[in-house]
This record gives structure tokens, C-alpha cells and sequence, in this order.
């Protein structure tokens, strides 16, 4: 029970890495406010967790703006009496060079990954920071660190976001507010669906993003949920402005 009593919200919590967050930290002992724009998505996590035994609310967010992130915040200090932990996981990716990203799909990635993630920060931090302290974890990737073809605007905005972490770190140090990120590699999740669908070789696809890490398999959404339960929690007391890859060694190359 590495969060009992804690209040946390999870955004992007609907599915994959966001879903399997929301159901780890109920049973570590949080409150989980789970928040998704797919409303009935995310009403289905926190039914399942209710039905395990835990605690936790739904709510349908839209993390590109920011009266949404602001008011799903305001709302879960009114409803839990303080904010702990913010896990800033809501994100989507898009294939193309700058050259295939049409203006529109820049901007509408860039106000998911990058400004949603601000938003999280800026509306979470004063009502830490009234609590006595919390813990920030923002969803990066292993591209913060390399990159890869094809992905110009999703490359972009992790690595604001692990800019970005580092900056709100050393900000708010003195406010007793820590803010790390966590880099997943190649995650088997939903958000595949689609290329393996449009591949002409679903198969040789999969394996092609399989041998992109050393462990020669994709990562699981348990697996990444692991990793930001240490970051949130109490064990990684020492750690602000960390960037924690679970990557199966890629970036280790």
C-alpha cells in the first residue's frame, strides 16, 4: 500500500498506460480521480476499480484545454481535501517527416503532448504546494532522448515534455513538489491498432518494433504503470527532475 491515503488524478487514464496507472495506484491505497476524453472509457476504469474494492471517480477531460484541466483539478481538491500526486500521461502520437505533418496535426498533437502537460503543471502546483508537497510524473518517452524516422511532431513534443519536467523541478524544489518523467519504449497498446491495420505486413510490422529494443519485445502498459507508481510514491523521495526510462535497453545502445 505504497500510496494509502493518497489523492492522485491520472489523465489519459481510458486505456494502456493511463488505464493500468489508475488500477495500480487503487490498489496501492490511493483515491484515484481518473480523467479521459473518452468519457465511457474512462467511467469503465473507475467502475472497475470501485468493483475491486477501491476508490475512485471518472471524469471527461479534454487536456487541450485549459479550463478543463484547471476545473478537473479545483474539483478534486473540493471533493478530497488536497492533491498528492498528478500523473500527466494524456498523449497520442502521428507518423510523418515535417514535411507529411500538416500544419493542423502539428498543432492539434503539440496541444495534447506539450500543453496539456503544462496545464497539469501550472493548475496542480498551487494546490500542491497549499497541501505541503506532491508529486508530479509526466508521460516522456524514449524519444526524449533519440529519435526516431517518421515521427517528427511526436518526437517534438516528448522532448518538451522532458524539458519541461526538468524546468517545473527545480522551480518548485523549495515547494516541497518533485517532478519526474518516465520514458517507455515501444509500448503493445491500442495505439498500434491502426498502423498494424494499414500495414501491408501486420506481422513483419509488430517485429519490426520489437527488435527496436534489446529485450526483443514490446513493453507492457503494467510495466510502464510500475515504473510511475515509483516515481509518485514515497521510495523515490531523493528523485526530482529524473527522466526514468522502462525501454527494454534501447536507449542504452
Amino acid at each position: 500500500m505504497r500510496l494509502q491515503g493518497k489523492i492522485a488524478v491520472v489523465t489519459g487514464a481510458g486505456s494502456g498506460i493511463g488505464r493500468e496507472t489508475a488500477l495500480l495506484f487503487a490498489r496501492e491505497g490511493a483515491t484515484v480521480v481518473a480523467s479521459d476524453k473518452n468519457a465511457v472509457a474512462v467511467a469503465g476504469v473507475a467502475a472497475e476499480i470501485v468493483a475491486a474494492g477501491g476508490t475512485a471517480t471518472a471524469a471527461a477531460v479534454d487536456v487541450s484545454v485549459s479550463a478543463e484541466v484547471s476545473r478537473l483539478l479545483e474539483e478534486a481538491v473540493a471533493a478530497h481535501g488536497r492533491l498528492d500526486i498528478l500523473v500527466n500521461n494524456a498523449g497520442f502520437g502521428i507518423p510523418g517527416s515535417v514535411l507529411d505533418t500538416s500544419e493542423e496535426d502539428w498543432n492539434a498533437l503539440m496541444s495534447v503532448n506539450v500543453n496539456g502537460v503544462f496545464f497539469g503543471c501550472k493548475y496542480a502546483i498551487p494546490l500542491m504546494r497549499a497541501g505541503g508537497g506532491g508529486a508530479i510524473v509526466n508521460t516522456a518517452s524514449t524519444t526524449s532522448r533519440v529519435g526516431v524516422q517518421n515521427r517528427a511532431a511526436y518526437v517534438t513534443s516528448k522532448g518538451a515534455v522532458a524539458s519541461l519536467t526538468r524546468a517545473v523541478a527545480l522551480d518548485h524544489v523549495a515547494d516541497n513538489i518533485r517532478c519526474n518523467a518516465v520514458g517507455p519504449g515501444t509500448v503493445d497498446s491500442s495505439y498500434f491498432d491502426q498502423m498494424y491495420a494499414q500495414s501491408p505486413d501486420p506481422a513483419a510490422f509488430r517485429r519490426s518494433l520489437e527488435i527496436r529494443q534489446p529485450m526483443n519485445r514490446l513493453g507492457r502498459p503494467s510495466e510502464i504503470a510500475q515504473a510511475i507508481l515509483f516515481l509518485a510514491s514515497d521510495e523515490s523521495s531523493f528523485c526530482t527532475g529524473t527522466l526514468l526510462f522502462a525501454d527494454g535497453g534501447w536507449t542504452a545502445r
